[in-house]
């Protein structure tokens, strides 16, 4: 069974709907044995799905993706102020730490995140060509973005969460990062994990195992995908606790 909480307006009722009738997901505790996992994630299951490579940290070239509006669309639909603390994980070459360092302003703050660290290099030096003082550069794990407890009212995860390994024990140890009426913002194509996206019915199922509650799903062209904003609902779980979800096969499949 997929819990999903309640989330609010048309748009993420349609998105339940796609959710139940497009994808058969079940959770399951994963039994698999993977002496080859860092010590610090056995405790949680493994993601029962294919993971994209990493690849180059550019989605589309920042000239193509202002073309279409993306990150006017995506801080507009986060509801992005002055004064807020926000962090960019996977943040890259910088195309939304940039924007949302602009968007807040002075008196925000903008946590920059990558595990690469030629990408974490290129970073500061843009921002200190750009003098940007408001933004912070920090290198993180690909299970734990390092995050410090309560400080963000929104985390990005931009074209990016395909390509965790371990997404319950980095949804895990992100979660405390989030402020109590923060929210964490994903941005993804609906495609297959191996191929540089995320069904949306798997993502919200993976975001409910680790106590996300799905707050607003969008389908935009100028994202060149989807929006799906998440906000903490009850307590956090033990790793143990956590259910692996499972995309299903479709009655077609199962029946050859």
């Amino acid at each position: 069974m997929l819990f999903f909480g309640r989330p609010t307006g048309t748009i993420a009722r349609g998105a339940m709907a796609l959710a139940i009738v497009a994808l058969g997901l079940s959770g399951c505790k994963e039994t698999r044995k993977d002496d080859k996992r860092a010590e610090a994630v056995r405790a949680f299951p493994i993601a029962d799905r294919p993971v994209s490579k990493s690849a180059d940290n550019t989605f589309a070239t920042e000239v193509q993706r202002d073309s279409m509006n993306e990150a006017r669309t995506v801080m507009d639909l986060a509801r992005i102020e002055p004064g807020m603390t926000v962090a960019d994980i996977g943040a890259g070459e910088g195309y939304y730490t940039v924007r949302l360092a602009q968007r807040v302003g002075a008196k925000g703050r903008v946590l920059a995140e990558d595990i690469d660290s030629a990408a974490i290099n290129r970073l500061g030096l843009r921002i200190e060509r750009e003098q940007l003082q408001n933004v912070s550069i920090k290198s993180g794990l690909p299970e734990d973005p390092r995050l410090p407890e309560g400080s963000f009212d929104r985390i990005f995860l931009v074209h990016m969460y395909h390509e965790v390994t371990e997404p319950y024990a980095f949804l895990w140890n992100l979660r405390p990062a989030v402020k109590a009426k923060g929210r964490v913002i994903v941005v993804d194509v609906d495609r297959p994990t191996d191929r540089h996206g995320i069904p949306p019915a798997l993502l919200f199922c993976e975001f409910a195992a680790v106590g996300f509650r799905l707050t607003e799903f969008v389908r935009k062209p100028e994202l060149q995908g989807y929006y799906a904003q998440f906000e903490a609902s009850g307590p956090r779980p033990t790793p143990g606790e956590i259910k692996s979800c499972r995309l299903a096969a479709t009655p077609a499949a199962a029946a050859r």
